[in-house]
């Protein structure tokens, strides 16, 4: 059977689950489908007509190469259809963004035929994603006095490609869906359990929400065809959880436009909006695709006469309607008031969404060609020795005489280009930084390499000191999907220039380390900036971002990052804590305290915890760094003494080295790199010459947030709440509630330790545990499931060496083998020890979840609905977060541990503490 028959069954079997036929990316198809093309006779010949002009990916696919190959032949009349003119080529060659396209158009452009050099001139003027060798070709051909080179060149350095695009229209009509109450995690618009789609966009599209959602948007299209349906979060914050590119991909595909009528199933100007706004590393990817989010701050706090807050009985804030969003409730959004009005009645000012930046990424369809083209009109002025037009709003410069420096503004600040020299910028400038760390993961890799491919991008930036790889959230189950999909992964990022977790030559041993994990150990600069797919890119030595696959492939193909210098909030520590408490505890009772410092207003959402830990090394740090992505935080920076920082950058460097002996490096000897870094940065320590990172005494924060140790007595959980009568206070990660709520009679059905937020002392816990156990009740007897998985094969090796693993081999009635992956899903569970491969495992429940229905206690970062477990007919389930020992007690006594349990159980254990710095932290 040949390819294109193969691609004819495809279809039939796509028809079945009511898709349409999959976008070729591959050389070998098209090329079939040419070769039916040019022979008029071929009873395929129509089909193949379509599917070569409507269903082919653009970019650097290797379909891409040859369809611009195809195309040029026919503009040079080497080849004739007659339904595909010179001109309708040309059309063709400008929707394909780049890459093979773009070397097409200059061969053309610069090609001998005058008429034909034009028409391709023309094309080129539009186009924005070109990189250093087609330049270059425009530069060579201008020193040699090529008139069309020149002309192209002047018409990028006036930023025609952006002026001569329309201008948004004035006003926009959207008619409101409510898609749910309360925060809304991207889980809903993109179920984690449905990652294996992502890269195919119809068919992950129908994983959005529910197929009555789906149904409910189609009848409000039907019924306002000339409004955009806006998806809406009721009481609560959109695009909670992670910036989850294929979730806005979803919106975009069920209720914005298409980008081009030749490429399906990629469409863009969503528009989103959430009573307390939306999650800002979502609504990064909400510019990514030119769309719009609105704070909508439809309730508010209720007060009295004298302006105070009204509470309810469990002294919660009552709150109040301020107008309506109810589905089907039609509004106008006036990109020139910057307004909101219902009719002639003003709602509220969006001026935020409406920024001179914003404005510039909806008129482009997104924000690449907005970054691509700035550079593009730079490097055309700079050829013809000219000063490039103001034609994109200036970045925004904030400084402000005689205020000191937060870290992330001292960190923004060294790491800025293309800033006005001598400038001190401060929180609110906006700043385009370089990228000293990238990492992409597994389930939104393949987005990643698409969005490389999109911007015709085959080589890693050489700004980029090291990015990675991972296969952590495709660890657990090694089935035909992960198989479909990853090995095609791990290749296209090993060629781009990444370290890979698995080796597509097969000579090093897979490795399927936690990603965050890694990103921590290879980030060996405090001042490093790092860009992650994935929400917990929340590393405890520099800046992290967590962003969309989009940004990271940004980020990959130009070393470069851009946006505000978030405001910071200092977070810092008073008292001692308790022997029997462990320090997830203090990262919990930090919400909470703060929560009730501030009258239950977040002041973490949207800006950067600025934690001033001091004497936690990186890994046992990163468990408060990490969890800050649930505080709805923007990022952290974790505040470190010199020794401390030292003796990070000494385990990062013997975790770096392990990864070169297993045979992990690169020929550009990436990891090398990255050692030699680190040593560097060592010795500036050492010499005093370059202390460890800490802001200035005088800097200004948003708010201070001090922790009282001594307030913690007792183990602090982190609530789902699933049957709180206001739904909008349901799965939020707010509610902190003291191991003594429980009574010490909540069942428990399952327990889990692992995720990115546990660490090697973690699992020297549970070790320790089960020989106290053993020893007080002469046996180990599980009543409820555990199931672990450590985060690092690092990790597994270093508890072999200390004698922990065994300890844990023995209680176990499962481990992992690598020879001899599952092939399958667990879907049961009996009441024992389950050790897994190094991983994500439960926490991601993209393959494995708990029971429906179950009660869990886990160590891990995320408790939203249908995320660690599903609900059950007549029964919800929920992920409750805790320490490691909670979870170990919890699921040996089946439920929950008195305070009296808990105390007697830890007796002895060498918990993870934490005692404050007594040093002043600041210059």
């Amino acid at each position: 059977m040949n390819t294109y028959q193969e691609y004819l069954q495809e279809i039939e079997e796509r028809k079945t689950q009511g898709l349409h036929p999959k976008p070729i990316d591959g050389a070998e198809l098209l090329s079939e489908i040419i070769t039916q093309i040019k022979d008029e006779n071929n009873a395929n010949r129509e089909d193949s007509l379509k599917f070569f002009i409507y269903n082919t990916l653009p970019g650097t696919t290797s379909a891409a190469g040859v369809k611009a190959k195809f195309l040029k032949e026919i503009i040079l009349g080497e080849s004739i259809v007659k339904e595909i003119t010179p001109a309708f080529a040309f059309e063709l060659l400008s929707h394909m963004k780049g890459g093979p396209s773009i070397g097409v158009l200059l061969d053309l452009a610069l090609g001998n035929d005058a008429a034909i050099a034009k028409q391709a001139a023309d094309v080129l003027k539009t186009q924005v994603f070109l990189y250093d060798a087609d330049i270059d070709r425009l530069k060579e051909a201008f020193k040699e006095g090529n008139v069309v080179a020149k002309e192209i060149l002047e018409s990028y350095a006036k930023a025609e490609f952006f002026t001569n695009l329309p201008e948004i229209a004035e006003e926009i009509k959207v008619v409101t869906y409510i898609a749910g109450i309360g925060d809304i995690s991207t889980d809903l618009l993109s179920p984690g359990n449905q990652a294996h789609s992502r890269s195919d966009r119809e068919l992950h599209g129908k994983c959005m929400i529910t197929p009555q959602a789906q149904e409910e948007i189609k009848a409000l299209q039907a019924k306002h065809p000339d409004a955009s349906v806006m998806l809406i979060a009721e009481k609560g914050t959109m695009g909670v959880g992670s910036s989850r590119m294929s979730g806005v991909n979803n919106v975009a595909l069920w209720t914005g436009k298409q980008a081009s009528p030749y490429v399906p199933f990629v469409n863009f100007a969503p528009i989103v909006g959430g009573t307390n706004g939306i999650s800002p590393i979502f609504l990064t990817t909400v510019d990514v695709t030119g769309g719009i989010g609105l704070d909508l701050k439809n309730w508010v706090k209720k007060t009295d006469e004298a302006g105070n807050v009204v509470r309810d009985e469990n002294d919660e804030p009552i709150m109040e309607q301020v107008y309506s969003v109810e589905t089907g409730t039609v509004l106008t959004i006036n990109t020139k008031t910057k307004k909101l009005y219902n009719g002639d009645k003003e709602l509220i000012d969006i001026s935020k969404a409406f920024t001179p930046q914003k404005m510039e990424f909806i008129k482009a369809g997104g924000s690449y060609a907005i970054v691509f083209g700035k550079k593009l009109q730079t490097l055309s002025a700079k050829i013809l020795d000219m000063e490039a037009p103001v034609v994109f709003a200036p970045s925004k410069e904030v400084s402000v005489e005689g205020q000191g420096l937060t870290a992330v503004e001292k960190i923004f600040n060294k790491n800025a280009v293309g800033i006005t020299p001598g400038t001190v910028l401060h929180a609110g400038s906006d700043v385009r930084v370089e990228v000293n760390i990238v990492g992409s993961q597994d389930t939104t890799g393949l987005m990643t390499a698409q969005e490389l491919e999109a911007m015709a991008a085959t080589v890693i930036s050489p700004i980029v000191d090291g990015a990675y790889q991972s296969g952590c959230h495709t660890a657990s189950v090694w089935d035909k999907k992960a198989q479909a999909n990853i090995p095609k992964l791990m290749k296209f990022m090993n060629d781009f220039g990444l370290i890979t977790a698995r080796d597509p030559k097969g000579e090093y041993h897979a490795m399927t380390d936690v990603i965050h994990k890694v990103l921590n150990d290879i980030t060996v600069d405090e001042w490093a900036i790092i860009i992650g797919g994935d929400s917990h890119t929340r590393m405890s030595k520099g800046v992290a971002f967590g962003a969309d696959s989009g940004t990271v492939a940004l980020a990959l193909a130009t070393g470069e990052a851009s946006m505000p210098i978030p405001e910071s909030v200092k977070v810092t520590f008073k008292g001692t804590m308790e022997d029997y408490m462990d320090f997830r505890d203090v990262v919990h009772a930090t919400q909470a305290q703060m929560l009730h410092q501030f009258g239950g207003e977040n002041v973490f959402q949207g800006r950067v915890i600025e934690v001033h830990i001091g004497t936690l090394t990186a890994d046992q740090a990163f468990t408060f760094t990490d969890w800050t992505a649930e505080m709805k935080a923007k990022a952290s920076i974790c505040i470190s003494e010199d020794d401390t920082l030292i003796e990070s950058l000494e385990i990062a460097k013997s975790r770096i080295q392990i990864m070169i002996d297993k045979g992990m490096d690169n020929t550009r000897q990436t990891l090398q790199g990255l050692i030699n870094r680190a040593d560097k940065r060592i010795t500036e320590i050492k010499s005093g010459e370059m202390p460890a990172l800490t802001p200035d005494a005088n800097a200004k924060y948003y708010a201070e947030v001090v922790v009282d140790l001594d307030q913690i007595a007792e183990p602090m959980i982190a609530d789902p709440d699933v049957n709180n009568k206001d739904v909008s206070k349901r799965y939020t990660h707010d509610t902190i509630r003291p191991l003594s709520f429980y009574g010490g009679d909540k069942k428990v059905d399952l327990g889990f330790i692992g995720s990115c937020m546990v660490h090697k002392g973690d699992m020297k816990i549970l070790a320790q545990m089960l020989k106290n156990v053993e020893a007080q009740n002469g046996k180990v007897e599980f009543k409820a499931p555990l199931v672990v998985a450590p985060p690092t094969y690092n990790i597994v090796d270093e508890l072999k060496a200390e004698g922990d693993w065994e300890v844990l081999q023995k209680y176990s009635g499962f481990e992992f083998n690598d020879d001899a992956p599952k092939g399958e899903a667990r879907t049961k569970y009996e009441n024992m020890l389950y050790l897994e491969r190094p991983g994500c495992n439960l926490c991601m429940g993209n393959q494995e979840k708990a029971e429906k229905g179950d009660t869990v206690m886990a160590t891990s970062t995320r408790l939203f609905q249908g995320r660690v477990v599903e609900d059950a007919d007549g029964k919800k389930g929920e992920s409750l977060l805790s320490s490691t020992p909670v979870v170990v007690l919890s699921t040996i006594l089946g439920r929950t541990p008195s305070i009296e349990e808990y105390k007697k159980a830890v007796a002895g254990i060498n918990l993870t503490k934490f005692a404050p710095s007594h040093k002043l932290l600041a210059n």
